[in-house]
């Protein structure tokens, strides 16, 4: 157990440094395969979330950390990290509904002044 944690503490880490280039999710991802424990196969669950959650896929970091609490379902760390993303996912629909709000009435400001130009 004690080697997993060495390991699983430095894949935590190089999943920080960079995720984003896909070797490490490749790496962790084709490895849960070979999971013997459940809970090394939580971990490693884990770990790809927090990869995903870093690299913006959030819907992807939700799935795994459904996969996680499926194993222990009141695993702090996985529901703390569940909320986080949960909240992310929330906070980007309002800045898109926003965004689009925002460019519907600029059109329709646009015609609205091209008609009154006309006239």
């Amino acid at each position: 157990m004690g080697l997993w944690i060495l390991i699983s503490s430095r894949l935590y880490i190089l999943l920080f440094l960079d995720f984003k280039y896909g070797v490490f999710s490749n790496l962790i991802g084709s490895s849960l395969t070979n999971s013997n424990s459940p809970l090394q196969k939580r971990e490693k669950l884990y770990l790809l979330s927090v990869g995903y959650y870093r690299s913006g896929d959030y819907s992807r970091s939700r799935q795994l950390l459904d996969q996680c609490l499926e194993i222990v379902p009141d695993w702090r760390q996985a529901l703390s990290l569940k909320k986080t993303v949960e909240d992310r996912i929330t906070k980007d629909g309002v800045i898109g509904i926003g965004i689009t709000a925002t460019a519907v009435g600029l059109i329709a400001g646009g015609i609205a002044a091209a008609l009154i130009r006309k006239n």
